[in-house]
């Protein structure tokens, strides 16, 4: 088995399981990560997880090797949130005319993530997107901008402006994890 990402997907393309099982375990944390800080219920993002390595493995050949294959990987998770957003707007629209009411639902681990759960919540899904990326994750805006489908500027954009709603939610005193968005850490 290949250290390399693209040979993996290489033997993924002849029906390698376990070459499929190494691609899991190596980007399986980052993929869950991403779309656990885009999407209200961990759960759906676990489910959106599964479904983007059931495309890696049933769509190998969607991967061009321009970028990382975390980065495709992402770039599916990014496809599979957003439609899953779309649904639920759908459906939620839908059942306020029906029912009148839809409930809303608020859990966290851990009073510092909450703050910075809520926070983030409060910003459109393309802003989070990219904050997420970038700031948590990590990703260069040029990674962030293709695992998105958005130009650069655009992630930029998203990033600045996301940063600036995020500071202002959090009282310009960010929680630890989140130090850097202020200058005042790491």
């Amino acid at each position: 088995m290949s250290d390399d990402d693209s040979a993996l997907i290489a033997e993924i393309r002849n029906g390698s399981e376990r070459a499929f099982n190494v691609l899991i375990d190596r980007h399986q944390q980052a993929v869950r990560g991403f779309l656990r800080r885009l999407l209200a219920d961990a759960s759906d993002a676990d489910d959106l997880a599964q479904e983007t390595f059931m495309v890696a493995w049933t769509r190998p050949g969607s991967y061009r090797g321009e970028a990382s294959v975390r980065s495709w990987l992402c770039a599916i998770a990014w496809r599979k949130a957003r439609d899953a957003q779309r649904a639920w707007f759908r459906r939620r629209a839908r059942e306020a005319r029906w029912a009148g009411d839809v409930e809303q639902i608020a859990a966290a681990p851990s009073p510092e993530s909450a703050v910075v759960d809520r926070a983030l919540a409060a910003l459109p899904i393309e802003q989070r997107a990219a904050v997420v990326l970038c700031l948590i994750q990590d990703y260069s805006h040029a990674e962030a901008a293709g695992i998105l489908g958005a130009p650069l500027g655009t992630v930029k954009s998203h990033v600045a402006r996301g940063k600036t709603r995020l500071l202002a939610v959090l009282g310009g005193h960010p929680p630890s994890r989140l130090r850097r968005f202020d200058g005042t850490g790491a």
